[in-house]
């Protein structure tokens, strides 16, 4: 599969990368950016084109998909173009940053026929795919509680290095839209519907930012199930991120991307965790599940469900349910009641 990159920034960068790693399933044929000499300059490591205009890319015949690595509000523009022309899109986390604008992606992924899958590589873990299977296998009995926490640092000169960062408009929110979305997505895979959000959030250690940057809230799921929810920017010097989820047959714990407990009362021998956490080598690179590998495996599913005629793990409506959770949060914080999703 072709693609073409829409955005040649950090996280441009990354996938540039990523799509590089991929040989005999994946080139790089085209790089999109405004700035042009960012854009030839990441064309030149790869090897491929370079253009201002994403339509351009788009009317290339040999651009199969899009891999949209732009600020977050301009996610559905992008999208919404690729698929009008016929080409698959493979858009990073959140979907967009309004509801009304990722209807739009759902709507054109519908009419043009075209597969859509979002970034949520962590899903692609060891650790979190193990506890997912375990909680549909009935492993740790009805699910009662989880807890997913996003507890980072970002120094001011974060929010400083780019125009449309801390910003409502560029990126639809602050530590939960940005950096929590991840843990939002693995608690609702692991638990199933919310149906209620309540929240509170503030902007506790940084300036010149429009969003907050600590958020906490309890999530009502249709199971009966509750979770809560923390993400934040603002905790020097930051720590992994967790996700804890309980039921009245067992427990799990997923430490920055291990499993740092599991036990079921179903379960005559108790599970060894380490056995879970190993992921293949990203690039030559060992080491223990690393999120590059997750990454790389999203990419092989993405490009497997195109080539299959399915649904891709993560797509339009696993990642607007997420993004419809995040904004629900932020809508409870700002009036102060609970809001029913």
């Amino acid at each position: 599969m072709r693609f073409a990159l829409a955005g040649a920034g950090v996280i441009g960068q990354v996938h540039a990368r990523l799509i590089a790693a991929l040989p005999g399933h994946a080139d790089l044929a085209v790089v999109v950016d405004t700035d042009e000499d960012r854009a030839r300059k990441l064309a030149t490591e790869y090897g491929c084109a370079a253009v201002a205009d994403l339509a351009e890319a788009c009317a290339r015949p040999d651009v199969d998909a899009v891999a949209v690595c732009l600020p977050s509000g301009l996610h559905a523009d992008a999208a919404v173009l690729a698929l009008r022309a016929g080409k698959h899109v493979l858009v990073e986390k959140p979907l967009d940053v309004t509801l009304a604008a990722a209807d739009r992606i759902t709507e054109a992924e519908r009419a043009s026929g075209r597969t859509v899958g979002v970034i949520s590589q962590r899903r692609f873990q060891p650790a979190p795919a193990f506890v997912h299977r375990a909680i549909a296998d009935g492993r740790l009995g009805r699910i009662t509680s989880g807890i997913a926490e996003s507890t980072f640092w970002r120094g001011q000169d974060y929010y400083d290095s780019g125009g449309w960062r801390g910003t409502l408009a560029g990126d639809g929110g602050g530590a939960l839209m940005n950096q929590g979305i991840h843990a939002v997505d693995l608690l609702l895979w692991m638990m199933g519907e919310p149906v209620e959000v309540q929240a509170y959030a503030g902007r506790l250690a940084h300036e010149r930012i429009d969003v907050e940057d600590t958020v906490a809230a309890t999530v009502r799921f249709a199971s009966g199930a509750i979770g809560t929810i923390t993400a934040t920017t603002a905790a020097y010097p930051g720590l992994p991120v967790r996700l804890a989820v309980h039921g009245d047959g067992g427990s799990a714990v997923i430490e920055r991307e291990d499993l740092a407990y599991f036990h079921s009362a179903a379960d005559a021998r108790p599970e060894d965790p380490s056995d879970h956490n190993q992921a293949v080598p990203f690039g030559g690179e060992g080491g223990q599940a690393s999120i590059d590998a997750a990454h790389r495996d999203q990419y092989l599913d993405f490009i497997a469900a195109v080539r299959d005629g399915r649904p891709p793990l993560v797509g339009t409506q696993q990642a607007r349910r997420a993004l419809h959770v995040v904004l629900g949060v932020y809508e409870s914080a700002r009036t102060g009641a609970p809001v029913a999703l």
